[in-house]
């Protein structure tokens, strides 16, 4: 099961939002870690369920050079930043009140699923953002549609496999269903 879904929430006087019940039954009542990692990028926050974690780490580790100026800053900031929160009875997390700053956190917030992990934003954040990529947004649609009628032309047979001449090696992604 993926986490998917765009669900509106409030950040109570506590540092605290519910999770939808939706997104719950998907991470269950494990632990789960919360990261700043989109710091200067995007201005939210990004959660993750350890397991999906440890594959992010695993691959920041594997190709950070820890000796570079530039591989101590994604250390620390990838890595060393991150919270570990969990699940209450009531399905809240607490968001440490640094996180909160970071991502400029406030009464409103926005909670997305985004397949494997779960992104956290302040509204108003969330909708200039929205607003910011409106164009990237269109460009992106229309290019999943140009990729798409590629792989009809191609004889895909909705499996993201094909049988004309061009075939599966031809580099053309076929069409990945939707989510």
């Amino acid at each position: 099961m993926k986490l998917r879904g765009r669900h509106s929430v409030t950040l109570d006087d506590m540092g605290r939002i519910s999770l939808p019940r939706r997104l719950r039954d998907v991470l269950g009542q494990s632990e789960i870690i919360l990261l700043n990692a989109t710091d200067g990028l995007e201005s939210c926050l990004w959660l993750y369920t350890v397991e999906q974690w440890d594959i992010q780490e695993k691959d920041v580790l594997e190709k950070t050079d820890r000796f570079s100026s530039e591989g101590r800053v994604m250390l620390r900031r990838l890595v060393g930043s991150i919270e570990e929160v969990y699940i209450d009875k009531q399905g809240r997390i607490s968001i440490p009140q640094f996180l909160r700053e970071d991502a400029g956190l406030s009464k409103d917030c926005v909670v997305m699923g985004q397949g494997d992990y779960i992104e956290i934003w302040a509204k108003d954040r969330y909708d200039e953002y929205r607003e910011a990529t409106r164009g990237d947004y269109k460009a992106g649609l229309e290019n999943l549609s140009v990729r798409r009628s590629q792989a009809k032309d191609l004889g895909d047979d909705g499996n993201g496999s094909y049988s004309g001449a061009a075939g599966a090696g031809s580099g053309v992604p076929g069409s990945e269903g939707g989510g």
